[in-house]
């Protein structure tokens, strides 16, 4: 049998606030995107690791503040009344992420300051906290450490059988609640793995014209988190296709 080539077409998340599964862990820095517009010093830094929900937040506060988003890297490429235009709010993703979203520090202060002037307000979206940005500029790390910084922690048990049911979904997959319980106990604690996760079944299934069951799901566990191996023994019993 020739293996179908699996093309990854893309697919739509659901990235409403009535979207955003609410837990422990980020219960906090939703108080703070429902607390807007009433933010002290004019913004908010969000902070988290990598698929921890953050992006969803943003797009949250973007329909609701008519923000527009820039990435980091573009305050080294332009001054920003061009960026801004004529908007009053915008969310800057990726801060100080990697070597490609250090921002011109100069451009960063100006923006914010153009934004205050303007009685608006911006978000900042970084995988670390805004104490432990690599600021030189003193009057931009002044400003930056005034404003209020929240975290996103890493999901619980019942948050990420949640997530991973919401991804499931997102690619239109119907997946057993057996599935779903058998990933969450035994896969890498974090969101990036969990969407690394769902995309790989995603694939292996059409690639192998599969349903997602539990034999799909050992091998592909296996395969995507080796260092999971040890959690698998004889008592293991996922029946066949």
């Amino acid at each position: 049998m020739i293996a179908q080539l699996p093309l990854d077409l893309g697919h739509r998340p659901a990235l409403g606030r009535e979207d955003f599964l609410v837990a422990d862990c980020n219960a906090a820095a939703v108080a703070w995107i429902d607390r807007w517009p009433d933010w002290p010093g004019g913004g908010l830094a969000l902070h988290g690791p990598a698929g921890c929900g953050k992006s969803h937040l943003a797009e949250v506060w973007r329909g609701r503040s008519g923000a527009i988003r820039l990435d980091a890297g573009l305050l080294a490429a332009a001054e920003p009344p061009q960026l801004l235009g004529s908007a009053r709010a915008c969310v800057i993703d990726g801060l100080y992420d990697s070597a490609a979203a250090q921002p011109d520090e100069r451009r960063l202060l100006h923006l914010y300051n153009l934004l205050r002037e303007r009685g608006g307000q911006v978000l900042f979206v970084a995988r670390a906290a805004p104490a432990r940005w690599p600021v030189t500029l003193p009057d931009l790390k002044s400003r930056l450490g005034a404003l209020p910084a929240v975290e996103i922690g890493p999901p619980d048990d019942t948050l990420l059988a949640a997530v991973l049911v919401k991804l499931f979904v997102d690619r239109q997959l119907a997946v057993g609640a057996d599935v779903i319980d058998y990933l969450a106990r035994r896969m890498e604690r974090s969101f990036e793995a969990a969407r690394r996760l769902v995309g790989a079944l995603d694939r292996e299934a059409l690639a192998a014209h599969r349903r997602i069951a539990l034999p799909l799901a050992r091998e592909v566990l296996r395969r995507e988190f080796p260092e999971t191996n040890d959690l698998f023994d004889d008592t293991d019993k996922t029946g066949q296709d």
